[in-house]
């Protein structure tokens, strides 16, 4: 939807295509246009899109600094239908690792290669879950640790048990050569509003989702990923979600910021 947009923010010439191949019906009225509640801040076309947008342009951004940087070596966590090795512009000589579970790269990878899509970096696909020994998975498929790295793990922090994301994020580190780089998600569960869990089922189920996403997050204490990486020897800087919005022109909706806590986007570097 945000690629349609006039002027549009991000360029995704192979989302609907993926949309289509994986058949929620949800997710094909949401392509289609057929699925929106104008008035509805969580469910207006226009701010779903921008929505995407944002988010979506922070970790393209994020990579195009990288490989600005010098950095040739990037690895997508849970890299799901992601196609930044197939849009972005990489520099000459960038090795792209795309970390998920086998079914889901058997299947991106099928579906990329009908439609005819060719990666613009050496893509290296290491099918692997994040709960098995991804790290050597990685190293097998040629990952360097002693080469600076940038990392992304978008949208995945709250599917993973606390602890589990505090062991992610030490694998990250001890594979991370100064220079690394990481961009994640910034969200802090205890400055969520009571009301914040509510709202996310009640979009799940006027969308026609058959799962509630809440049923698939962790709660619980857990540390916030800014203060576990500054702790071990990172650099961090977040861009809250009305920045992120601002800088691109866009007004948060009053809704969203009141259930986005002091939640949005986080840098970090290996000092």
């Amino acid at each position: 939807m945000a690629t349609k947009q006039p002027d549009p923010l991000i360029v995704d010439p192979f989302a609907d295509d993926l949309v289509r191949a994986v058949g929620l019906e949800h997710m094909v009225r949401l392509a289609n246009g057929e699925l929106c509640v104008d008035g509805d801040q969580m469910l207006d076309r226009q701010r779903m899109c921008e929505q995407i947008a944002v988010r979506t342009r922070f970790f393209d951004d994020f990579f195009t600094a990288a490989g600005a940087s010098g950095i040739r070596q990037a690895v997508i966590l849970a890299s799901g239908l992601d196609t930044r090795a197939y849009r972005l512009d990489w520099p000459a000589g960038t090795v792209v690792f795309e970390v998920d579970q086998p079914g889901v790269i058997e299947f991106k990878s099928r579906t990329l290669a009908e439609v005819g899509a060719e990666p613009k970096a050496d893509r290296r696909a290491v099918p692997v879950d994040l709960r098995d020994d991804w790290q050597k998975a990685l190293r097998d498929n040629g990952f360097d640790p002693a080469a600076p790295t940038a990392w992304i793990a978008e949208g995945l922090l709250i599917y993973l048990p606390p602890d589990a994301q505090d062991r992610l994020f030490d694998t990250i580190t001890a594979l991370s050569a100064p220079g690394s780089r990481l961009g994640t998600d910034h969200m802090d569960m205890n400055s969520l509003p009571a009301e914040w869990s509510d709202k996310v089922s009640e979009w799940s189920r006027r969308v026609g989702s058959e799962v509630d996403l809440v049923d698939l997050f962790y709660s619980g204490e857990r540390n916030t990923a800014a203060d576990y990486l500054a702790a071990h020897g990172w650099q961090v800087a977040i861009q809250s979600s009305r920045e992120a919005y601002a800088a691109h022109g866009f007004e948060l909706p009053g809704d969203l910021a009141d259930l986005a806590g002091d939640s949005g986007y986080l840098s970090a570097t290996r000092k």
